[in-house]
């Protein structure tokens, strides 16, 4: 039995996995400047890495915005496209191992799909994300790589950028606790430091995503949210959804691989149709 690649073409970073008997093979993540050439880029990286032929290769499943851009097989390999929103239900749901569930997509943007079993419903989404973060911050501090901007905010102040329930009441309101954030940047303070700005950014960035996807939630009425994508990995988005699962009693879940979730649901297409 030889391999069933996914291909995750995205607006700034293409992912490839492999696929042999279920198990994951060498996930692995380029830059998407131009989406074609990342997409062969991607899949001569992985067959390179994994010292494989194109023999070995039984179908590459592409998905993602970049993914219009393939027009044809790669390399003789009979390939197909996957609907973005089937890949990102499928692949959360795998990963995390739930039949029912919220996945939520954080990359340039953001996407909510609700699956449970084999359906799999795109609910909609938001263009705050990835390039929210990077686009603030650079006009308010001049800086564009998300590597930078993380280290900068892990030595920022929240009090001098966001407003609290403690700065409006001194009472307990509908049992949120006082230092739950009532204004995104509502207290932004003329000596508020990059640091500080940095940190505002990330949190209302990160609120925002983790409040739509409550909000999905009840909706639909399902407790558990999957967060996959580039921003599922950052630390201080993980702090940030323990705080809305005590306040919502939703549960989040971030499973190992969170990132490549899409790109396998793309490859998990194949097997299951």
């Amino acid at each position: 039995m030889g391999f069933i690649v996914g291909i995750d073409i995205g607006g700034s970073t293409t992912k490839i996995v492999g696929l042999r008997a279920g198990q994951l093979v060498s996930p692995i993540g380029v830059k998407a400047g131009d989406p074609i050439t990342s997409a062969y880029g991607a899949f001569g990286r992985f067959l390179s890495e994994n010292s494989l032929s194109i023999s070995d290769i039984d179908k590459v499943m592409f998905t993602g915005v970049g993914s219009s851009f393939i027009k044809k097989s790669l390399f003789g390999i009979p390939t197909e496209k996957v609907d973005e929103f089937m890949a990102i239900g499928r692949g959360g749901r795998s990963l995390a191992g739930v039949d029912r569930a919220i996945i939520v997509s954080m990359g340039t943007g953001t996407a909510l799909v609700a699956v449970d079993g084999a359906r799999c419903v795109h609910l909609g989404g938001s263009g705050v994300g990835g390039g929210s973060l990077i686009g603030l911050c650079d006009k308010m501090i001049g800086m564009r790589s998300v590597e930078h901007i993380l280290g900068t905010a892990q030595n920022g102040d929240l009090r001098n950028v966001d407003l609290t329930i403690g700065d409006i009441t001194e009472g307990v309101l509908s049992g949120m606790g006082s230092d739950i954030t009532a204004s995104n940047f509502g207290k932004l303070s003329d000596v508020a430091s990059s640091a500080d700005l940095a940190l505002g950014v990330a949190n209302l960035v990160f609120q925002t995503i983790g409040m739509f996807a409550v909000f999905a939630g009840k909706s639909e009425k399902i407790r558990d949210v999957v967060l996959t994508g580039q921003l599922s990995r950052i630390s201080l988005a993980q702090q940030i959804y323990r705080q809305l699962e005590e306040l919502h009693g939703v549960r989040f879940l971030i499973p190992e691989h969170s990132d490549f979730a899409t790109a396998i649901g793309a490859a998990l297409s194949a097997q299951e149709e």
